[in-house]
This record gives C-alpha cells, sequence and structure tokens, in this order.
C-alpha cells in the first residue's frame, strides 16, 4: 500500500481529553457491511433462498457478491424474470432469512473494533453511512456489539423494496447529523474546520464520499471485484486494520501511536469474505 502524504498535515501527539483540538472536528464516515461487518453469506444466502421461494434462477456466487453493497431493489431489478411486482415479496422473503439467521452469522472484521476504540479514544466521531436500512443497521450493531462506537447510523429507507438514490444522500445524512457539511469538509488538507474521510469496499463508497468532497480509503477485505477500487478513485487501498489506522494517522484525522517494537509480530491481511458455495 502506498500512502500519499504530501498533503497531509501532521496531527499534534497530544490529543488528550481537555487539550485543544487546533483542527476541529476530525470524524470517519464508515461503510457497514463488507467494511464494519463480514456478513459472512448471510446476504447473498438470504438473497438466495428469496428467489428460489420465487421460482427466479440463483445467479452465479460472483453475481451474488456484486449485491453486497448498492440498493437491493436495484441488483433484483436487474435480474432475469424479476418484475416490478415481484420485488416486494422477494425482499421482505429476504430480510425475514436475514432476520432469522443472518444477523447472528456476521462477525466484526478482525482489528475493526479496536480501531474504533482507539479513534473514540482520540476525539475522533465516526458514523455509518450504509445501504442497509438504517432500522437493520442499527439492529446489527448492537448484535455485534460496537453500536456504542458511533456518534450516528445513516442507512437507506426501510422499504428496501423501493430503489433510492444511492450513496450520496446517505453520506450527506450522516455528516448533517455529525454536524458538518459538504461545505465544511470539501478541503480537508487546507481547511482547519474539520477532516473528515470515509472508509468503504465498494465503488457506492467511493462515488457517495466524492458527491461531498470527502477522500474515500478502500479496503480490500470486502466485496469489491479485482480493481473496481482502483478505477473507481479510492486511495489510499489497505489491506488490514492496521494499515486503515496508518491511513487515518496520514489523512491527518488521528494522532500516531507508538512504533511497534521491531521483533514485534506483523498484522496478517484481513480474511477475505466467506464465500457461500450454493447448491
Amino acid at each position: 500500500m502506498t500512502f500519499d502524504s504530501s498533503s497531509a498535515t501532521p496531527l499534534p501527539t497530544d490529543l488528550s481529553a481537555g487539550a485543544a483540538d487546533p483542527f476541529g472536528t476530525r470524524a470517519v464516515l464508515f461503510d457497514l457491511d463488507g467494511t464494519l461487518v463480514d456478513p459472512a453469506g448471510a446476504i447473498t444466502s438470504g438473497i438466495s433462498h428469496a428467489l428460489g421461494v420465487h421460482g427466479i434462477e440463483v445467479p452465479d456466487q460472483e453475481r451474488l457478491d456484486s449485491f453486497v453493497g448498492p440498493p437491493l431493489a436495484a441488483s433484483l431489478a436487474s435480474l432475469p424474470g424479476v418484475t416490478d411486482a415481484l420485488i416486494p415479496s422477494i425482499v421482505e422473503e429476504y430480510r425475514q432469512q436475514y432476520l432469522a439467521e443472518g444477523m447472528q452469522a456476521s462477525r466484526v472484521y478482525p482489528g475493526i473494533e479496536e480501531l474504533l476504540s482507539t479513534l473514540n479514544a482520540a476525539g475522533v466521531t465516526c458514523a455509518v453511512a450504509t445501504s442497509k436500512p438504517t432500522g437493520l443497521a442499527e439492529r446489527l450493531l448492537s448484535i455485534m456489539g460496537i453500536r456504542d462506537h458511533f456518534a450516528a447510523v445513516h442507512g437507506s429507507p426501510e422499504d428496501e423494496s423501493i430503489p433510492h438514490a444511492g450513496k450520496g444522500p446517505i453520506v450527506g445524512a450522516a455528516l448533517t447529523a455529525i454536524g458538518l457539511s459538504s461545505s465544511t469538509t470539501h478541503d480537508p488538507a487546507s481547511s482547519r474546520e474539520a477532516r473528515v474521510v470515509m472508509v468503504g469496499d465498494r465503488i457506492f463508497d467511493v462515488e457517495g464520499a466524492a458527491d461531498h468532497g470527502l477522500q474515500c480509503i478502500g479496503v480490500t477485505w470486502g466485496y469489491a471485484p479485482e480493481g473496481e477500487l482502483q478505477q473507481a478513485g479510492a486511495g489510499p487501498i489497505v489491506d488490514t486494520a492496521d494499515q486503515l489506522r496508518r491511513a487515518l494517522v496520514e489523512a491527518g484525522i488521528m494522532p500516531p501511536s507508538d512504533p511497534p517494537d521491531s521483533g514485534a509480530e506483523q498484522a496478517e491481511p484481513v480474511a477475505a469474505p466467506a464465500r457461500q458455495v450454493l447448491d
């Protein structure tokens, strides 16, 4: 991974409680599935189940994986045999399966909870901006035990059968919830009002961040096809939670920590999401 730190001004190391922060608000907006939480096949298996119930041919695993990230209704509408009239019923069947089994099967990616604790301790505001409906996102974060790390959680409308406008408005709502707007975050390298970045695993995260002038750090442990994040303009792109921490330091979001001992074991790359084999 290569960091471009030419435009980043280092933060002071003394950001303890009560210390003045000359850079004002510092915040990170996180995507959810594929970034914070590994669905462990729960999303794709739920979609497969719902399609089968409705007599729709289940696509291959690569196509199913592409459904993790974008609005569900739009993804379903792209499948042969799925009509607008069928989408609400398919979505409802999927949701029931996901609520019954999928959430409990999900797991927080290695190193993410520790990173969130570090960000909180450094005074960085964390929020979630996800295409998952807000209520489901809140419930999943609570089940995973990480809801308290976030000042705000914003997702799509609760009715997943209705296509929504994409990630841009969701990112905007999350910014508003933490007291920011595009006008205060458009140039984090030169503005001392706020330093804000998005972290996500798909092109939709990059595009949603760009709508508000934000840098998007891409993570490789999610569901993006090979080369998607690079082509979308994510940068930097990281392979581990520790690399993500270092990218946030370089972006001026959090202060550097003491370097690890030379003999310390280096962090292993985050495992790729489990790919469920479908019969």
